[in-house]
């Protein structure tokens, strides 16, 4: 059985100040869960500070980014060593924000991600079709170039230190969300193609979150489609409520 994992991408959101405030909230609201892994990705001026709140907490650090040069003459990025120094767990590769205003590849997404296998991070590494690519019934076509780019060369081994996010570009901050049969189809399309690309063990042991526009109302049915591990929550994650009850309800699922 594999584990729910929920995590907030809080994306470019919340000064140091707010960070502390919500995740004093969230470490609170969420103590008692014991069933999900939970995960907040603040911005990287918060890092320390949200880490320090979250000592012997129930509750992961994840980075929204990772270079994948341990060091050099790269001005602005973080690589996964300063990432790892500082107590961060996991890492978010390949946002479809990433690949739309930041020129993130298929080939960019592989190195950061063998970056963070190298150093011992978890990646969240995301994957989705926009809207004209599923009115096009390209969404299988697009799935399939973006996993088989992002985990080319990987062993099975790493593989499965590896989660998915399955986060379809039109669902994200418009208020649209897939069904749950529309997402279910999907993530079992992915974990069919992990049988193809490596074996059925390792489809079988990758867990694969949805992200896009998930929301109190509708985690609980989410979480409950066989293929759904979790969910790469956005908007929802910055309010302390929202994201309790999201776990909350998707706690329910596991039980």
């Amino acid at each position: 059985m594999r584990k729910l994992i929920i995590a907030g991408n809080w994306k470019l959101n919340k000064t140091t100040k707010e960070a502390v405030e919500l995740v004093t909230l969230l470490k609170r609201g969420l103590s008692d869960v014991t069933d999900i892994d939970i995960v907040v990705c603040p911005v990287a001026t918060a890092l320390t500070d949200v880490r320090d709140v979250l000592i012997e907490s129930n509750i992961g650090l994840g980075a929204q980014n990772v270079f994948w040069e341990d060091s050099g003459a790269y001005t602005g990025e973080i690589s996964a060593p300063l990432l790892k120094e500082i107590g961060v767990q996991y890492v978010i590769i390949g946002h479809s924000e990433r690949r739309q205003y930041f020129g993130e590849t298929d080939e960019t997404v592989n190195k950061r991600v063998k970056a963070a296998l190298t150093h011992g991070l978890t990646s969240i590494v995301c994957v989705g079709e926009i809207l004209k690519e599923r009115e096009a019934n390209k969404t299988f076509n697009v799935i399939k170039k973006q996993c088989e780019g992002a985990f080319s060369d990987l062993t099975a081994e790493e593989m499965e230190k590896i989660i998915i996010a399955y986060e379809p570009v039109w669902a994200i901050g418009t208020g649209k969300t897939a069904t749950p049969a529309q997402a279910q189809e999907v993530h079992k399309y992915i974990r069919d193609l992990l049988t193809e690309l490596y074996d059925e063990n390792v489809a079988q042991t990758v867990r694969i979150q949805y992200g896009g526009s998930v929301k109190p109302e509708n985690s609980a049915e989410l979480m409950s489609q066989p293929d759904i591990d979790g969910a790469l929550v956005g908007g929802a994650s910055l309010k302390a409520e929202a994201f309790i009850d999201i776990i909350k309800n998707s706690c329910s699922v596991t039980q």
